[in-house]
């Protein structure tokens, strides 16, 4: 199993693209593609989330990838506490989908506490297959 591998980012809207290169990138490295279509829209939203919600002024947000025999785990932490939650938008809202594509394309995800300060927002997915 490869060690788990991890990048910060600055907040700036190019990181979310650079967050998304390192993802598949490193999926890439452990010979692990079927699942990175998935992990890589679930990524563009955490980390998109983290930049529009999640940071701090002069703070950016880390990406985390680990894998085991099951499962790929993704984080990103970033600096706020301040949880997010699954919207349910109208058709007319242009913003609040994030979530419900993770809740959808993810086989699991949540939000731990990150000390000193911030959060983690997780999303694992069954490694060499389909949604469970």
């Amino acid at each position: 199993m490869p060690d788990p591998t991890q990048q910060f980012f600055a907040a700036k809207p190019e990181s979310i693209g650079q967050a998304r290169d390192f993802a598949l990138t490193t999926l890439a490295s452990w010979g692990l593609s079927e699942r990175a279509e998935d992990i890589r829209l679930c990524i563009s939203e955490l980390a998109s989330n983290a930049l529009v919600h999640g940071t701090a002024p002069g703070h950016g947000f880390l990406v985390k990838i680990a894998t085991d025999d099951d499962f790929v785990r993704l984080e990103v932490h970033d600096s706020r506490r301040r949880r997010p939650e699954v919207r349910h938008p109208d058709g007319t809202d242009t913003s609040g989908r994030g979530l419900l594509i993770v809740e959808e394309l993810a086989d699991d995800w949540g939000v731990e506490d990150r000390l000193p300060f911030g959060k983690v927002v997780w999303s694992r997915f069954k490694a060499g297959g389909t949604p469970c």
